[in-house]
């Protein structure tokens, strides 16, 4: 039966050992073996006791805790406690990463990002965003879920479309008409977008462009004034109509 000695049970999982002795000397893990000499060994249960407790430790318990459960819980229902543990931690990770992307991306929407704006995002449930998806079929769904630009990501179509917005909130502030040069360049570059983000259904691109003009509250999409709304539309008719 092999058996391994504090120190190299120190160095294959990177613990002290001074920790081990430790551990030793309150009677929550002490090795299992003695030779005839007096030294200590580490049996393999005494090992998977020790991932026990690293484990137990990695969730924040004290080790006065971690002594009681310590022998009432198996390894399997250690590491499955471990692992809802690391999902949820995953998921707020997650959704950090997604809450600064976001943003990222209103900083470059918005000339100045305001305080609220910041607090509103960060206390907003992970799956607020998605609220518009109710106004949709399955089938819709899995379209626009693929297709449609999303704040907290930064991929080419969301950068696209940020893009654009900019553009459109340039031609209001400088007064420039939809039914211009500038505005026929985006009214076609609008089209083309979603054209091909919405794989040419014409319904499906009216029924999402109802549900955007909706207040955000209500969407949980990002608000878009309605004045910039309303340039997009007359820069897209336009260049239909030219």
């Amino acid at each position: 039966m092999k058996r391994w000695t504090t120190g190299e049970v120190a160095k294959q999982r990177d613990i002290s050992i001074r920790t081990l002795r430790y551990y030793d000397q309150i009677n929550l893990l002490t090795p299992s073996y003695r030779d005839d000499k007096g030294k200590r060994y580490y049996s393999e249960e005494d090992l998977f006791t020790l991932e026990k407790i690293i484990i137990l430790k990695s969730l924040s318990l004290p080790l006065e805790n971690i002594r009681i459960i310590l022998d009432k819980l198996s390894y399997k229902q250690i590491l499955i406690s471990h692992y809802n543990y690391l999902q949820e931690q995953h998921s707020k990770l997650e959704t950090s990463i997604l809450n600064t992307a976001s943003l990222i991306n209103m900083i470059d929407l918005e000339d100045t990002l305001s305080w609220e704006s910041v607090s509103k995002l960060a206390k907003r449930p992970k799956d607020e965003s998605k609220k518009w998806l109710d106004y949709f079929q399955e089938e819709e769904k899995n379209i626009l879920l693929s297709t449609i630009p999303n704040i907290s990501n930064n991929d080419e179509t969301t950068q696209q479309y940020i893009s654009l917005l900019r553009k459109i909130e340039w031609c209001i502030k400088h007064k420039i008409s939809p039914e211009s040069e500038e505005g026929s360049q985006i009214g076609t570059s609008l089209i083309e977008i979603t054209n091909s983000h919405f794989q040419g259904d014409s319904d499906l691109m009216e029924k999402f462009w109802e549900v955007r003009k909706l207040p955000a509250e209500e969407t949980g999409l990002y608000p878009i004034s309605e004045e910039v709304l309303e340039f997009a539309e007359r820069c897209m008719a336009y260049v239909t109509t030219e």
